[in-house]
């Protein structure tokens, strides 16, 4: 009985405001903690990237190897430092002992935080959180080698976590300012919808109309005579279950149109006259009904219009009857007749005797998309090569070409040097000139494989064409050279694709003739890095 004495304007207001509340709490705490993570994440990969940079540096390296590492090292790793906005890039030996260091005073001493072991001891790059001589920060390790490989020294480039904090706290005040701004949004707004629902409810409050719901449903089903309301559109707005019955309908009708359910043509004459209509005699699907019209006036006019409604006699009632029993029948009776055509035409299909063709089709086909879907899915494991081939073997289908992934690929997930702009590239212009090379083939196959067995990634694909001219191979790769007629310009694709290999270190060999076609094969380094430091 208490909840019925607080108004529904306060119900309202009070609900805005606590899930206001509510809603910048978890916006405060989720993004506190996602917005942590994401800070200290791209600071700490941005330190390994400072570190990486700076481990590279033919000074740093040469500067190790001084007899006076620290008048080299300690000018560029400042230099560095304030350009990159790091609290500290701090170079040292394999012993840990600092070369460079913000503070001049800790130069010569040994590196603090104990996570240096990885970089010296592995050559490993990664990222750490430790407590050194600044404070507790996040780093970024990357160990120097010398031009045999040899591990000589490490890179320590790192961020004070309590900067990192601070720049949380900063984002997290702009969502909280941003949030209070929504509350006070919420709280009037509140304050406007409660005013304005409670003109709509004509004062009651929502336990009274819930009363007074209950009490016309009591009223409406309770009498024999059949009743329904429509608006000022001529929308049924209620109907009871009597009147449901009389007129044969099922379902819900709240906001259909009365026309077609009823006759509506005296209904609209008192809502436009504003007139009732007393026990007047209408016929309606073989029925004859009573009806009494009242209109519903409201400020503005008349809003709508009450119709009560009764049947007249039993006999009618019996003709209805009947009617809908020769309806059943007629109905029943076209059933029957188009099973019996349905029959028909399965026993002629069944006498034509193709039934074995078409499922030795269809098994085949089967059978081919399993292989295909099972190399492509289990065996290529790398989500960026799936992707090219899926595309081309839809291209393939189109143009008609067999594309024919070899059972004998396997390929694991790519090391991360090798970008998927870089596979388009070389994947996609190899396996597009082969497509066009066998255009004109009568049986147009290209095929591709792929193994990372070994020291090197490799990618083959061959096609049936008539082959490369002896004299064009030295010159297949060169920006501009093409042996193909036509309008469009030419030549790029495969020196675009050379281009790509030989940046991560790898290389392309061209096999071709005029009786088994063209085979290119691409061999990519996995140890990029290293490669690309002994080069």
């Amino acid at each position: 009985m208490k909840t019925k004495n607080i108004s529904l304007q306060t119900k309202i207001f009070g609900l805005a405001l606590l899930l206001g509340l509510l809603l910048i709490l978890l916006m405060s705490s989720f993004y506190s903690y996602m917005e942590s993570k994401q800070i200290e994440e791209n600071k700490g990969k941005l330190a390994l990237e400072i570190s990486k940079t700076v481990s590279f540096m033919p000074t740093i390296i040469n500067g190790v190897q001084s007899s006076n590492p620290t008048k080299i090292i300690q000018p560029l790793a400042e230099k560095v430092r304030k350009e990159t906005g790091a609290e500290f890039v701090v170079v040292g030996n394999i012993d840990g002992t600092r070369y460079s260091h913000p503070l001049q005073s800790m130069i010569g001493k040994k590196m603090k935080g104990g996570d240096n072991q990885k970089a010296i001891k592995k050559g490993k790059y990664y990222i750490s959180k430790a407590n050194g001589s600044l404070g507790p920060s996040i780093r970024g390790k990357s160990p120097i080698f010398n031009k045999k490989g040899e591990v000589i020294g490490v890179v320590s480039v790192g961020f004070l976590l309590e900067d990192v904090h601070q720049q949380i706290t900063k984002n997290i005040i702009k969502v909280i300012l941003v949030s209070i701004f929504a509350l006070i949004i919420s709280f009037f707004g509140s304050i406007l919808l409660g005013r304005n629902i409670r003109k709509d409810t004509m004062g009651l409050e929502p336990y009274e109309i819930a009363v007074l719901y209950k009490e016309k449903n009591a009223v409406l089903h309770g009498v024999k005579e059949g009743i329904l309301s429509i608006n000022r559109a001529g929308f049924i707005t209620m109907m009871n279950q009597p009147a449901k019955k009389l007129l044969q309908i099922k379902g819900s009708v709240r906001h259909l149109k009365v026309d077609g359910l009823f006759p509506s043509t005296y209904l609209f004459e008192v809502l436009n006259s504003g007139i009732p209509l007393v026990d007047k005699e209408i016929n309606w699907k073989d029925k004859t009904v009573i009806v009494n019209c009242t209109p519903l006036p409201d400020e503005t006019g008349i809003s709508g219009v009450v119709a009560s409604f009764r049947d007249k006699t039993e006999i009618e009632q019996m003709v209805n009857t009947l009617s809908e029993v020769k309806s059943y029948s007629e109905d029943l009776r076209a059933h029957t007749h188009e099973y019996t055509n349905k029959l028909y035409v399965l026993s002629g299909l069944l006498q034509l005797g193709e039934y074995e063709q078409a499922l030795a089709m269809i098994q085949a086909e089967t059978q081919v998309l399993q292989v295909q879907n099972s190399i492509l899915f289990n065996q290529i494991k790398e989500s960026k090569v799936q992707a090219i081939l899926l595309g081309k073997l839809g291209k393939a289908s189109e143009k008609k070409i067999k594309f024919e992934i070899l059972s004998e690929s396997y390929l694991d997930i790519l090391p991360t040097h090798i970008k998927l702009s870089s596979l388009i590239v070389i994947l996609g212009n190899l396996i597009d000139n082969a497509f066009e090379a066998v255009s004109e083939s009568h049986h147009p196959t290209v095929k591709f494989f792929a193994t990372d067995i070994g020291s090197d990634i490799i990618f083959e694909v061959s096609d049936n064409g008539k082959g490369i001219n002896e004299n064009d191979i030295p010159h297949l790769f060169e920006r501009g050279f093409t042996s193909k007629s036509g309008d469009k310009p030419r030549g790029f694709g495969l020196s675009n694709a050379e281009e790509a290999v030989v940046e991560m270190n790898g290389m392309i060999e061209v096999h071709s003739n005029q009786e088994s076609g063209t085979v290119f094969t691409v061999y990519l380094p996995k140890q990029y890095e290293r490669r690309a430091e002994n080069a």
